[in-house]
């Protein structure tokens, strides 16, 4: 008997333990009378598929079947007995169950009732205080001109060209094109060198390593250097922090960067523009968007933490567990698509990964409760519309079919998932606009 798979029972005696908390234990004891029965529907589906030797298929006698699958008969009748009666007395009380029952205490013999014992969690009750008081920061969202200009200048960067320089070395503000190899020194075996071929290193850039530019200006096209960087310890990358490489640089053709003019024309190529102040209305626009969705996104983690903090409660251990399983499985799927190596992943302290997640998975738990709630109190509902654009935007992004996205949802739960997606974000909009 695989214990997850059985649930508890109930229609006798019934022992909730823990009634303050999300714990609880039920005795059960199902009567002989209900054994027996179920224990005869078994016995024939035995009998139409039992192969014995001297016995034709489906005339296997009652009492052979007994005698030959006693423990097996014994096991399909607690698989089929106590999750119907677990659910139905859990219903009864009110209760809803949200892990596996742990079965302990199994006595089933014949002619007699089968007892267990089943301890599980079961959903919180919770009652929401304060969410109506909850006050959120509504900034004034601004963009200076100078920013517009600084983006504006981005572009014109991203839409540079490079010609090339003859008969004079590398000068400030010119660019080595360029192929390099580095090592890193007295470094162990497991230290992979870098190669990268058609590299553009500008010479005395804001962010060019000092010694890139020391060791290439005055160089002409087609010489090589070889020179040391020793990077310093604070570095944000902590694959170099520390460390001192030997690179080895060749340099292939010398180059200019040429900048368009910034003008109309400029702006026509960027796309659907006719001046070039349409292009900085639109920057204008793009970047107060990125910036009321950056400050509501704070201003409702805010709002959600100030919920919880109100409304503290105990949280299942068993959905806990599942956040923390999410999470994980999110982080290691953007490990890999990122390329880290299964081998690489597996090698991961898991357990420790694990300890890691379990704060935030917590209060994702709790929060997601609590907005749960709130939405049942706002009558906050989720239409089909809302579903299916959801539907489609999946669709298009998987390349699928709307038809095939929905059918493989509703084979594994994923719409239940979206609608509740969907929900939590509605009741959030409506707490951080009422909060205004």
């Amino acid at each position: 008997m695989q214990a997850e798979r059985v649930n508890v029972s109930p229609t006798q005696t019934v022992d909730a333990k823990d009634k303050n908390g999300v714990n609880r234990e039920i005795s059960v004891e199902i009567p002989a009378e209900e054994v027996a029965r179920e224990m005869e529907i078994i016995i024939q589906k035995y009998q139409k598929v039992a192969r014995l030797p001297g016995f034709r298929t489906g005339h296997v006698p009652a009492s052979v079947i007994k005698q030959r699958f006693k423990e097996d008969l014994k096991s399909d009748v607690v698989e089929a007995l106590v999750p119907r009666y677990f659910r139905k007395e859990t219903d009864k009380q009110g209760m809803i169950p949200v892990s596996q029952p742990r079965v302990t205490d199994l006595h089933i013999h014949d002619g007699e009732p089968l007892r267990f014992k089943a301890s599980f969690e079961i959903m919180p009750e919770i009652v929401v205080q304060g969410y109506k008081e909850l006050r959120a920061d509504h900034p004034e969202i601004v963009v200076k001109d100078e920013e517009v200009e600084d983006a504006v200048n981005s572009v014109r960067e991203q839409h540079a060209t490079y010609t090339s320089v003859e008969g004079r070395p590398l000068a400030d503000g010119d660019f080595a094109q360029s192929s390099m190899d580095g090592k890193q020194k007295d470094g162990d075996d497991k230290n992979q060198p870098v190669h990268m071929d058609e590299v553009l290193i500008e010479i005395a850039g804001k962010n060019t390593v000092p010694e890139f530019t020391e060791n290439l200006r005055g160089a002409n096209a087609g010489d090589e250097r070889e020179f040391e960087v020793k990077y310093p310890d604070d570095l944000a990358d902590k694959r170099l922090a520390g460390k001192t490489f030997v690179y080895k640089v060749k340099i292939h053709a010398i180059k200019q960067k040429n900048l368009p003019e910034l003008n109309d024309d400029f702006a026509k190529e960027l796309g659907d523009f006719t001046s070039l102040d349409q292009v900085r209305k639109q920057i204008r626009e793009n970047m107060l968007a990125e910036r009321r969705h950056d400050a509501e996104r704070e201003a409702k983690d805010k709002l959600i933490a100030e919920l919880v903090k109100r409304n503290d409660f105990e949280a299942p251990e068993s959905l806990i567990d599942r956040q923390i399983d999410l999470r994980l499985e999110r982080g290691l799927r953007a490990l890999a698509a990122q390329g880290m190596k299964m081998e690489d992943l597996k090698k991961m302290d898991l357990p420790r990964l694990r300890a890691g997640q379990r704060d935030q998975a917590v209060q994702d738990v709790k929060s997601s409760l609590l907005l749960e709630r709130i939405a049942d109190l706002e009558k906050i509902e989720v239409g089909e519309d809302e579903v299916n654009h959801e539907i489609e935007a999946l669709a298009k992004q998987s390349k699928q079919t709307p038809e095939a996205v929905r059918a493989r949802l509703t084979q594994d739960g994923g719409l239940d998932r979206i609608r509740n997606r969907i929900r939590s974000e509605k009741t959030l909009d409506f707490l951080y606009h009422q909060s205004a």
